[in-house]
């Protein structure tokens, strides 16, 4: 019959093609069996450069690494290993092809790459023969050396070689090293608790090392015992008891110091997180890195930080400074002592930057109609809002209010809550966060008037960064710590294109510049370093009941400082003034070599002489005149008196658009120092 010659057909054709695989399969398996495995691959030292490319730091030279056999391995961090990393290693051939295909069914769910199936021998492989690039490519040759390895080694020395290989972070590779660096014990005698937290280190050594957040190594420590449970290693009861067990780690052993080691870890973590940078390849692959750290200007903001902390041990300050031209860092200090604690303070959004926000409140005031000699009388005063169902009560420091109208720049210079909340409820809450995150503020914030007393939390990075674009006419440049990494072949990984923006209109930068000038002159909150300072500079104190604050800039550099205590205790009057020396001091000597400059006066702005009591313009009847900064058009139209001005008088004359002669002759005179 005709149908059945063709089944006959079909099924030879099916018989002999499967045929011809299997052959074909046997014949490239005995060829892989024939062929030696390659070379391993050399590890390489990669550097971190500064700007002026000296070198910041070195990572690493030669492994710290001790070989051990699988029998001087606890059995616990064996079935450990085995439980999170390949359930089926003594099953499989190189490649478990049931995990292969319960992959890819979830993968095809979830329409993403959420689950992998690589075995520890194909760890191994891509560990010791191949990069880390995510390509079809290399995950072949994976997985054609992986079940090469599986054809002329045993599974004991696998996995021997895999737990020798492995990184645990710290610049600590294989198990014995991680076991004396973590308990100070050999690996043969790990229990099954300290088994547990060191298996889980692997899968992100940056975010389950107990060194580094021991949290979360606890909770991937539990993670691990209940995976040991569902393979059947350990009861339930022996992961419930273990999962109690105190373990006792010991301290990271202090290194010779290094240059920049908050910066450096900041580094670390962009190109490792956002960049694609693998921990293995940043430390062993050769790769050399280029910061925008100047090494000089950090070294005496660690100097000036360390002279003022003197005698104050549990004080802690963070420094940041930022070049307002490019949104590049130049210096970052994130604590008194990286040896004693690795948290970066600078990162941190956790602490009020109290009156140091206020700035951002007065330009949207600037924007919306107010000037700086916009009165509003300083005294005690309920403020209602929410349609009148909320009240808020602000205080000045020390209750001392002058309880007669002052203008802006009284209100800056003096830090006077009560003008503040009086502008921010004037302007509106909403409109003041909205321009805050143009400037790159990117913390948790509410409309309500205590924002315009910094009561939402904030970290010094957004502040100097904010507070740099005041400094550059008002465009802001997102801040970058890294200008470019190359591999060991000088190839280019990554090269910054950092974003810039116009984000203040020009005039109004250089107004709030010229107000917050007065912060550092007689009066003002700054004034206690006006003697360090021989430069034209502008910014703003904060004070709260724990954290003290100057943040201010000059046309080359932004810089943001804290001082306060980690655990929120409050500060003292004294430790309260210790933000604007070490601002103050860190500000001369980086710009020691560097001639002052002015601040830029834009188009747009109209400088006039005017009378402070009245705020209209001044005439030989108000003999007190000072002058003063407008956006063209908002300046006072008025004098004093109903006496017009005399051109002849002293102050009774109108400085022009853009400054002239006399107000360039006087902020020479004020801030020139041979």
């Amino acid at each position: 019959m005709r149908w059945m010659r063709r089944i006959k057909k079909t099924f030879s054709f099916f018989f002999t093609c499967s045929l011809l695989m299997l052959i074909g399969a046997a014949a490239f398996l005995v060829y892989l069996r024939s062929q030696t495995l390659p070379v391993t691959k050399t590890m390489q030292t990669s550097q971190m450069y500064d700007v002026h490319g000296e070198v910041i730091d070195t990572f690493y030279s030669g492994e710290n690494r001790q070989v051990v056999s699988l029998n001087d391995i606890s059995p616990y961090l064996i079935h450990a290993t085995l439980a999170v990393e390949d359930q089926h290693f003594y099953d499989h051939f190189g490649v478990d092809v049931k995990a292969v295909a319960r992959a890819a069914i979830v993968n095809v769910q979830a329409m993403a790459k959420v689950q992998g199936a690589g075995t520890i021998t194909q760890q191994l492989a891509r560990n010791l023969y191949l990069t880390h690039d995510r390509t079809w490519t290399r995950k072949i040759k994976e997985t054609v050396y992986a079940i090469q390895m599986e054809m002329q080694l045993s599974k004991d020395d696998i996995l021997a070689d895999y737990l020798n290989q492995i990184y645990y972070g710290h610049s600590t590779y294989g198990i014995e090293t991680a076991s004396e660096l973590f308990f100070g014990k050999h690996a043969s005698e790990l229990t099954l608790a300290e088994s547990a937290m060191i298996a889980g280190v692997p899968k992100g050594p940056r975010y389950y090392s107990p060194y580094y957040d021991l949290q979360n190594a606890m909770d991937r420590q539990k993670v691990v015992l209940q995976t040991m449970v569902n393979s059947g290693f350990i009861t339930q009861s022996a992961a419930d008891a273990a999962g109690k067990e105190k373990l006792t780690i010991l301290p990271l052993t202090k290194k010779k110091p290094s240059a920049a080691p908050y910066f450096r870890d900041y580094v670390r973590n962009l190109a490792t997180e956002k960049l694609g940078i693998s921990e293995e390849q940043f430390d062993e692959g050769g790769i050399r890195i280029y910061t925008t750290l100047d090494k000089n200007a950090q070294q005496i903001a660690e100097n000036v930080i360390t002279k003022q902390l003197e005698g104050k041990p549990e004080l802690q300050a963070a420094l940041v400074a930022v070049d307002p031209r490019t949104g590049e860092i130049k210096a970052m200090v994130g604590g008194r002592d990286y040896a004693e604690n690795q948290f970066n303070r600078v990162l941190s959004n956790t602490r009020q930057p109290g009156s140091s926000f206020k700035p951002f409140v007065y330009m949207v005031a600037l924007m919306n109609g107010l000037t700086p000699v916009s009165m509003v009388k300083s005294e005690p005063t309920v403020f209602t809002y929410d349609e009148g169902r909320q009240q808020y009560t602000p205080r000045n420091f020390n209750d001392q209010y002058t309880n007669g109208n002052i203008d802006m720049r009284q209100a800056i210079s003096k830090s006077d809550n009560i003008y503040a909340v009086h502008t921010i409820l004037e302007v509106g809450p909403q409109k003041v966060i909205d321009f805050a995150r143009k400037l790159g503020v990117a913390s948790p914030m509410k409309p309500l008037p205590s924002l315009a007393l910094g009561s939402f939390p904030v970290s010094p990075l957004e502040m100097a960064s904010a507070f740099a674009s005041i400094a550059n006419q008002g465009v802001h440049h997102e801040t970058t710590a890294i200008l470019r990494i190359e591999d060991a072949n000088g190839r280019v990984l990554y090269e910054a294109t950092p974003k810039e923006e116009q984000v203040i209109p020009p005039a109004v930068a250089y107004v709030m510049t010229n107000l917050m000038e007065s912060v550092f002159e007689e009066g003002g909150t700054g004034n206690r370093v006006a003697s360090t300072i021989k430069r034209p500079i502008a910014g703003k104190t904060g004070t709260t009941d724990t954290d003290a604050w100057l943040v201010g800039f000059t046309p080359e550099l932004s810089t943001a400082v804290w001082v306060g205590y980690d655990k929120s205790r409050n500060i003292t009057t004294v430790e309260s003034h210790l933000a604007s020396p070490i601002f103050a001091d860190f500000t001369e000597q980086t710009l020691d070599a560097i001639p002052p400059k002015l601040f830029p006066i834009p188009e747009g702005v109209a400088t006039v002489y005017i009378d402070p009591l009245s705020g209209k313009l001044s005439n030989e009847d108000c003999p007190n005149a000072k002058m003063e900064a407008f956006l063209t058009g908002t300046e006072p139209t008025t004098y004093c008196t109903g006496k017009p001005a005399n051109p002849d008088a002293a102050g009774g004359q109108k400085a022009g658009s853009k400054g002239d002669n006399g107000s360039w002759w006087n902020d020479l005179k004020r801030w020139w120092n041979d």
